[in-house]
Formats: C-alpha cells, structure tokens, sequence
C-alpha cells in the first residue's frame, strides 16, 4: 500500500474502488461530467488542493481529457500534479462491451501501471515516519460517536450542522465527512467545532424543524 500526500481525483467509484486498494490517501470520484455543475465539490477539491495538493487521474478517453481540462481551469494550477493512463484497449470485467473508444478506464489498470502512472506525475509517497506522524491522532469514528455525529437519533442534524460550520458539502456521507476532516483539520480544530454542538442550538433548530413540518 502506497501512503501518498496529494489526494487524487478519479471519475467514477469503480475507479476509486480500483486505486484505493493500491494507495493510502483520499480518492475524491467526480461523477463524471456531474462536476461541472457541481460548484460544492469544486469548492472542497480547492480547498484539499491549497492543503495537501490534488492529482488528477482520469480515463484516457475524450470525456476524460473534458474533465480534465475543466478542473485544470478552475484548480490551482501550482497545486495539481497530471498522471495519465496509456492507451490501453480492451473491456472491464464488469461492461459487457467496451467503451466508445474501446479502451480501458483507471479501473482497469493493473496496480503496476497505476504505481507507475502516479510516480511519473510526481505523487509524494510518504515513507514510514512520515506516515505515523501524518497519522497521529487522527479523527476517528468513535470521536464522532462521542461528539454524537453517529450513533444517535439527530446525529444526521449533527452532521449537517458540522458541515455548515466547517464549510463543506452537504451532500457528503458520515464516511465521505470523516475523511475529509482529516484531510482539512487538525484534531484540535475538529474537536473544537463539534464542542460547539451544544444541545441548546441543536434544540432550536429541531424546534424549528418541527413547526416547519406542522405548517
């Protein structure tokens, strides 16, 4: 397993699924051409961006270079890193024919070229040091647990109030806000903005929540 500094940004979750058993860092999935209209997303990959540096890793296909293109324009440039696939033509195992242009997505790769691909474009891998330092105390699963992110009956209002606070996506799942948080944030900053949490504005706003549904 490969620990890399820079997140990467892939098309699809079959790509994401395909190069996170090959590496240890964030794999952020476009949704294909859904990342042109969606200016959260391209909110939180400038964000990720000016902290740790982003590499862009799409299919080698036409709509691959569109996406590409696009998040070049509108990305640091100083903070991306391009890794590009070969031409490499045949049928992933799950399609029952090829793409258009008949060639292989970042899915199907094999982890030695995806290894050599991120090399080449200059990925950061960390050595083991650094990786335990980088990793030290990170936010985990119980912290949300205890924070009352998860585990309760208004930890989903929790999450959302976390996510206005700290400026992020909405549309972020419990898994997807933890891993950016630790991407984003040091412990004490996350911390400090779940303390803030209290049960008296949570009130309120259910409060609230409920006379708008009476109406």
């Amino acid at each position: 397993m490969l620990a890399i500094r820079e997140a990467i940004v892939v098309e699809g979750k079959y790509d994401k699924n395909t190069l996170s058993q090959l590496v240890d860092t964030l794999i952020i999935p476009t949704d294909g051409f859904g990342i042109f209209k969606d200016g959260e997303k391209k909110k939180l990959l400038r964000k990720i961006a000016q902290t740790r540096g982003l590499i862009l890793l799409t299919d080698s296909d036409g709509a691959g270079f569109v996406i590409r293109n696009h998040l070049k324009g509108v990305l640091p440039k100083d903070k991306l890193k391009q890794a590009y696939i070969p031409d490499i033509y045949g049928k992933e195992r799950r399609k029952t024919q090829p793409g258009k242009e008949g060639k292989l997505g970042v899915e199907g790769m094999s982890p030695q070229v995806l290894e050599k691909v991120l090399r080449q474009a200059g990925a950061t891998i960390l050595s083991e040091e650094e990786t335990t330092s980088a990793s030290a105390q990170p936010v985990t699963k119980a912290d949300f647990l205890h924070y009352g992110l998860a585990g309760t009956p208004d930890s989903a209002r929790r999450r959302e109030t976390l996510k206005r606070r700290l400026e992020l996506p909405s549309h972020l799942t419990s898994n997807g806000l933890l891993e950016v948080i630790n991407t984003l944030f040091t412990r004490q900053e996350f911390e400090a903005a779940a303390a803030a949490l209290s049960g008296e504005d949570l009130s309120t706003e259910v409060v609230a929540d409920q006379s708008e549904r009476a109406q």
